[in-house]
């Protein structure tokens, strides 16, 4: 019998992540051999992913990596089947290696066939599988580039990447704080210019159709009826509605009986409060047009003009699940 030193051990622990005595048994099997010993271990992991592979990995590690000049940035997602080993610090790290490599190419399918040791990081991944116990996955995988990339990560649930149009002063500063954005208010696009007008169409339908039935619902308990609103977003406030809101909140103040010489006091605020009470799709999906969550008094877009001549190109993110 081949004997087995704890020095050959390590090293093939190291080298995998496997635990101690699954490494004593491969070595032992391949008789020493140290690349028939992680073969072995390779073919486990394989068997235990053929057997789990109908299994939900929705836990796991989001992770986000900037390269040093901060102009490309990655974010991913290494899924795994439960919160225990999402959590744990070498899940974490394996989640982050493959971000290193990740940042280097375009694809998924490109991060997948990359090298990782010697092997791909689809091996690596089986490998792990093995390993761990579980299905492991690579799920997300969201690239950026600008003259200046941000990124956030919460708790390794969330990434968000943030690109700018150049570097400004403070810029770090200035990318945390909208990729935090991105990663706590889930926007799905820049501007409601960006939307499609069949979209924001059957959106509105479907608004209407779920306020006008609980409306209905309000009304047999007696209830204060909710707002119908006549759009959702600014896409659909042409000049022609603005003006005629204005004139219907002119005529307001006429029936209240206010001054006609104080109304261009009061006129600001009723326009805020109608465009705001009609733009209720843009302030949930479009990042530009959202209540900044560090000051609820400005939107995005005022928070990020603050910083100078600088715009946000484009925002990625993903997360588990």
């Amino acid at each position: 019998m081949t004997k087995i030193t704890a020095a050959e051990v390590n090293k093939l622990r190291q080298t995998t992540g496997a635990g101690m005595m699954d490494c004593k048994k491969a070595l032992v099997e391949a008789e020493g051999d140290f690349d028939k010993a992680i073969s072995i271990l390779r073919k486990k992991g394989q068997k235990v992913a053929d057997q789990r592979a109908d299994r939900d990995s929705t836990e796991g590690a989001a992770v986000a990596k900037i390269n040093d000049d901060n102009t490309v940035g990655v974010a991913i997602v290494v899924g795994c089947e439960t919160d225990f080993v999402g959590k744990n610090e070498s899940f974490i790290a394996l989640a982050n290696e493959i971000a290193d490599i990740a940042i280097n190419y375009n694809s998924k399918e490109e991060v997948l066939a990359a090298d990782f040791g010697g092997m791909t990081v689809a091996d690596k991944l089986i490998e792990q599988t093995g390993v761990i116990g579980e299905k492991i996955d690579l799920n997300a995988f969201e690239k950026l580039e600008a003259p200046y990339v941000g990124a956030y990560v919460h708790i390794n649930k969330i990434a968000a990447l943030v690109g700018f149009s150049a570097k400004v002063d403070k810029a770090d500063e200035l990318a945390k704080d909208i990729a935090m954005q991105v990663a706590s208010m889930g926007a799905t696009t820049l501007s409601y210019k960006d939307f499609d007008p069949a979209f924001i169409a059957a959106e509105t339908d479907a608004r209407i159709a779920v306020i006008e039935k609980d409306n209905e619902e309000r009304a047999r308990m007696n209830k204060t009826p909710k707002n119908v609103p006549q759009y959702i977003s600014m896409a659909q406030l042409t000049p022609e509605v603005l003006t005629k809101a204005e004139e219907d909140a002119k005529a307001e103040l006429k029936a209240e009986g206010k001054p006609e010489q104080i109304w261009d006091r009061i006129l600001p605020g009723k326009m805020e409060r109608f465009i705001s009470d009609n733009t209720t799709l843009d302030q949930e999906k479009c990042l530009l047009d959202q209540t900044f969550i560090k000051d609820e008094k400005i939107n995005v877009a005022k928070y990020v003009e603050s910083y100078g001549d600088v715009k946000v190109t484009d925002f990625k993110r993903v997360s588990l699940g």
